[in-house]
């Protein structure tokens, strides 16, 4: 029999992702506050809150397979976590326009109130060089303000890749293969 299967997130990017890959699984939100410890590591950051995330649910759902997950943009030293307004949109646009940046997607796989397995996925992102314009009229569709980096890749802001790494889905939020073969090592059959 396959284990119930538990998204600990409200991103319905991470659901879209996760119903394409044929999994079946309910969401339930976390509720886990997302704010970085001083000095901590990006990579670290995403890998507290995806198992913070998973155990909370897990916690709650002790049979189920529990995903949590978390992705963080990181640029020249900066962490650019979701804008809380237009300025700070605008701020981490232009400061992605033209670079090279870090996107790190960490999952964790819990169950009954253990992490099984938690992985970051480390994704270099290069931006073209945007214009104001571009940058104005992407702030003004509002996609930017749920989103690390202010932007989404399977979005408007899809035109401002230059070059990706690895799986355009980690930038998207969740390394879609890597947690399904993570599921099924832990029971998922589905």
């Amino acid at each position: 029999m396959s284990a119930n299967v538990i998204l600990a997130s409200g991103s319905p990017r991470r659901r879209n992702l996760l119903s394409a890959a044929g999994i079946s699984f309910e969401v339930v939100e976390s509720g886990v506050e997302e704010r970085c410890g001083e000095g901590e590591a990006a990579s670290d950051y995403a890998v507290r809150l995806a198992a913070d995330k998973a155990l909370a649910v897990s916690a709650r759902h002790l049979k189920a397979l529990v995903i949590g997950a978390d992705t963080i943009v990181y640029c020249e030293g900066e962490l650019l976590e979701k804008p809380s307004s237009p300025e700070d949109a605008r701020r981490m646009l232009e400061k992605l326009s033209g670079n090279v940046h870090i996107v790190i997607t960490a999952y964790a796989i819990a169950r009954g109130g253990q992490v099984l397995e938690c992985e970051p996925v480390v994704s270099r992102v290069t931006f073209r060089a945007l214009t104001i314009g571009e940058i104005t009229d992407y702030i003004a569709t509002g996609e930017p303000f749920d989103k690390a980096g202010a932007y989404g890749i399977q979005g408007h802001a899809a035109s401002f890749i230059a070059h990706v790494d690895t799986e355009r889905d980690n930038v998207m939020g969740l390394p879609t293969a890597r947690v399904v073969a993570a599921l099924r090592r832990h029971g998922y059959s589905g």
